[in-house]
Parts: structure tokens; C-alpha cells; sequence
């Protein structure tokens, strides 16, 4: 069986990709960067090599009931839109309005349930059967890696909340591996790093270039990765990584000279959530920089054209089922409509009406030096194209922290500032002139 389950699975998994991001948003590859990709010489690692790994590509019995379990889901899901459509078309609504309340009743209301209760019962004994295939010990691999990372950005709310062993847990990794068992001469100089959506803590390195490991080599730092479920409300991640940011800090192996945050697209707003709640715990007080690259600070178009969709979806009765195969969305994806930060700004409400930018004001922490680094496509940093597009996912405003409120701008120096022109969400990673920006705002 698992051999079955892997070689339907598995192609997919070794599908070339750049990023899981660039699937997600399905958007064709922006112009080619006019500066040269870096190809920097490897630094002296940090990071102690595993013992005799067993590089693999399969999967493990982990995830193969993860994969089963997220197959039933779905199948009950789409046997629900069924039904709604069903129950729509049988009850003769109108075309446009609101479709009928509840579901259809006598013979083909049992069928429905008979049908979603039968599925769930063979998959608890699908599961049941995969449980008994015992763990996989053998290391991880960049391509499963992503495959599990770009699961947990489109679905990883609905993982964690059904227990699903595909959830990512939070964690400070060096090389993929858990940051104390990696660790090697350790420095005061701490730099946290923090990916973007359905991304990983490997997927700093692009074009053999690691912003982590070229600082630690030039400038000293210490690198440590944060690895996450990048589905969940960024303001739920917020407050798990200020509690491990100030667990690092205190059982850190040496007096903390500086704290250092990089954080890639909506790593950035995951660690502005941190630093908001994480105010007044004893982490804060070795924070000196905070870096954002391609951070939708207040929010990403392809978000709120999601939003569109799914409200015109609403329209008829007739297609309003379809509606829910949109919003079965992450909340990390939700979130980047207007770049949330705090419970607040989606408590309380069905996450997916959020309709204006209502947020509460969440101005960076005082007494941290904040730098932005953005990109856009275009050639020049004005224009249409960089207000619409920008990097091709992330708005040049909004990646420089502008807004028409005060209350929400943020208030950064143009000195902070940078805009790479002729240059993509993900050249933020690798680019030349990025990079001796950031050993410029380090050093």
C-alpha cells in the first residue's frame, strides 16, 4: 500500500520548482534580473554535518497517513458541494440570491450521509493500517521538505487544527536539523531567520547564495532558521516564536551581544507579530535590527483578488458551492489580504469577510533599527506596474511600509530603504546588491 500511495504521489514531489510560493500564486516568471546571481565562495559552516545520513526521497509512513487523511477530508468536502448543489437544483432557487437553507431531507439526505459516513470509516482504517508501518528514521530531503511546506501554506491551519501529522511544529533549525544538536561554535552575534509562505527554512539557499551563512561568515553572526506551519494566523505564530526567540536568548551558550531578525515575505510579518507580542519579555531587550525582504506589510493584491472571486462565486446559489473550494484557503493566506498581525484583526468574524483594511495599528518596536528591502519587476521603481505588481507578488507600497493611513504607515528612513528594480519576489534571496545591503545595515 504505501508503495502504491508513493508512486502516485511522489512525481509530483519531484516536479522541478523554484519556490512552492511561485505555484500557489501561479504567476508566469517575471524578467530576468539584469545583475549577476551570486555565486559566493562556500563560508566556513556552523553547522556540524548529521551522522551518516540516509538521504531519501520517499516519504514517510508519517505522511502517508497525513496524505490519507487529507484525501478523506476532501472527499467528504466535495461530497458536501455535491450535495449543496443537489439541494439547490432540486428546490428551484433563483439564479441569483441566497441558495436554500440546510440540507436535503428522506432518502437523499441518507444517501449523502451514508456516503460521507462510509468515508469516514475507511479512512480511520486506512489510517489505522498506515499507523502500523512504525517510523522512518532516515533524513529528510529539500524535495520533501518543500512538498510538506507548501501542504502547510495552502491547508496547514486545517492540519494543525485536525491533528494532521503533516503540521509543521515551530522550530530553530540549523541545516534542517534542530539547532542545539547543529550547533558549533556559537557567536554573541545571533541572527534569526524566518521564510515566507509555504516555504521552508532551506529555501534560504538560491543560486548557492544563503544570506545567513554569507553573514556568518563576513560579519560574524551565528545563523539559526525558524521552520513553521506557514497556514496558521501570523499572529499565532507571532506569539509561539517569541516564546522560542526568548527561550534561544536565555539558554543561548553565551552572553547575547545583538539579536538580528531577517525575515522573507510573510516571515516579516510573522516577526513583526513576535516583536508586538513579545513587548517587555527579556528577548526584546537584545533586538537591534529588524530586516524585511518582500514583506507584504500591508498585504498582497493576489489576496484580495481571491477575496473577489469568491464574492462573485457568492452571487448564484447555483455556483455559491464552489465558493468553498476558495475559501478552504489557509488563514496564513487570509491574513496577507491587508498583512494581519494581531488576534484582533481576525477574531471574532468569519476571517474571509474581512472586507477593508480594519486593522489595529501595529507600529514597529521602538528603540529596533528597521530596514526594508523590496523589488518590483519594472524597471523603474514608479509606474503602474510597481504599484500593481511589484515583485510579482507583494505591491511596491506595501513592501516599503506606505499607506494613505498614518496610523498604519511605517515610519522607516529612506537611508532603511531599498528597491531592486528588474527583479522578482525570490531575488530578494539570492541577488548581489541585496546581499551587500544587508552586510551594509549589519556590520
Amino acid at each position: 500500500m504505501r508503495r502504491t500511495l508513493e508512486a502516485l504521489i511522489l512525481p509530483a514531489m519531484q516536479q522541478p520548482t523554484e519556490s512552492a510560493e511561485q505555484n500557489i500564486a501561479c504567476i508566469a516568471a517575471s524578467r530576468r534580473a539584469k545583475s549577476t546571481p551570486v555565486h559566493l565562495p562556500e563560508p566556513a559552516s556552523m553547522i556540524s554535518a548529521p551522522a551518516t545520513p540516509r538521504a531519501t526521497s520517499r516519504l514517510r509512513p508519517a505522511d502517508l497517513r497525513g496524505l490519507s487523511r487529507l484525501g478523506i477530508d476532501a472527499l467528504v468536502g466535495v461530497t458536501d458541494l455535491v450535495e449543496s448543489m443537489h439541494h439547490t437544483i432540486a428546490s428551484r432557487a433563483g439564479i441569483v440570491g441566497p441558495g436554500p437553507a440546510g440540507r436535503p431531507s428522506g432518502v437523499t439526505g441518507f444517501v449523502y450521509r451514508a456516503v460521507r459516513g462510509t468515508m469516514r470509516v475507511l479512512g480511520h482504517g486506512l489510517d489505522t493500517v498506515l499507523a502500523t508501518m512504525g517510523l522512518d528514521t532516515a533524513a529528510s530531503t529539500p524535495e520533501r521538505e518543500a512538498f510538506v511546506a507548501a501542504l502547510n501554506g495552502v491547508w496547514g491551519d486545517h492540519l494543525a487544527a485536525t491533528g494532521n501529522p503533516l503540521a509543521i511544529p515551530m522550530s530553530l533549525r540549523m541545516g534542517g536539523r534542530p539547532y542545539e544538536a547543529a550547533l558549533q561554535a556559537p557567536t554573541g552575534r545571533l541572527l534569526v531567520l524566518v521564510h515566507g509562505l509555504a516555504m521552508n527554512d532551506l529555501q534560504w539557499t538560491r543560486r548557492d547564495h544563503d544570506h545567513g551563512q554569507a553573514l556568518a561568515r563576513d560579519l560574524g553572526f551565528t545563523p539559526v532558521y525558524l521552520h513553521y506551519n506557514s497556514g496558521r494566523h501570523v499572529s499565532q505564530n507571532g506569539r509561539e516564536f517569541a516564546a522560542l526567540l526568548d527561550n534561544l536568548v536565555a539558554n543561548w551558550p553565551m552572553p547575547v551581544e545583538e539579536l538580528v531578525i531577517v525575515g522573507h515575505s510573510m516571515g516579516g510579518l510573522v516577526a513583526r507579530s513576535a516583536c508586538q507580542i513579545g513587548a517587555g519579555q527579556p528577548w526584546m531587550a537584545s533586538l537591534t535590527k529588524l530586516v524585511f525582504l518582500g514583506t507584504p506589510h500591508h498585504g498582497a493584491s493576489l489576496e484580495r483578488g481571491g477575496r473577489l472571486v469568491d464574492a462573485l462565486l457568492g452571487v448564484s446559489p447555483y455556483v455559491a458551492p464552489f465558493a468553498r473550494l476558495g475559501k478552504a484557503r489557509s488563514a496564513g493566506i487570509t491574513d496577507l489580504r491587508f498583512g494581519n498581525l494581531q488576534d484582533a484583526d481576525w477574531q471574532h468574524r468569519d476571517r474571509h469577510a474581512q472586507k477593508h483594511d480594519d486593522r489595529v495599528p501595529t507600529p514597529l518596536p521602538a528603540g529596533v533599527q528597521s530596514f526594508l528591502g523590496a523589488a518590483t519587476t519594472a524597471e523603474k521603481a514608479t509606474g503602474l506596474r510597481s504599484a500593481v505588481v511589484g515583485d510579482g507578488l507583494v505591491p511596491l507600497a506595501s513592501a516599503l511600509g506606505e499607506h494613505r493611513d498614518p496610523a498604519l504607515a511605517l515610519k522607516v528612513p529612506k537611508s532603511h530603504r531599498f528597491v531592486l528594480t528588474s527583479a522578482n519576489h525570490w531575488d530578494l534571496l539570492s541577488r548581489t546588491d541585496v546581499y551587500a545591503k544587508l552586510r551594509a545595515w549589519l556590520a
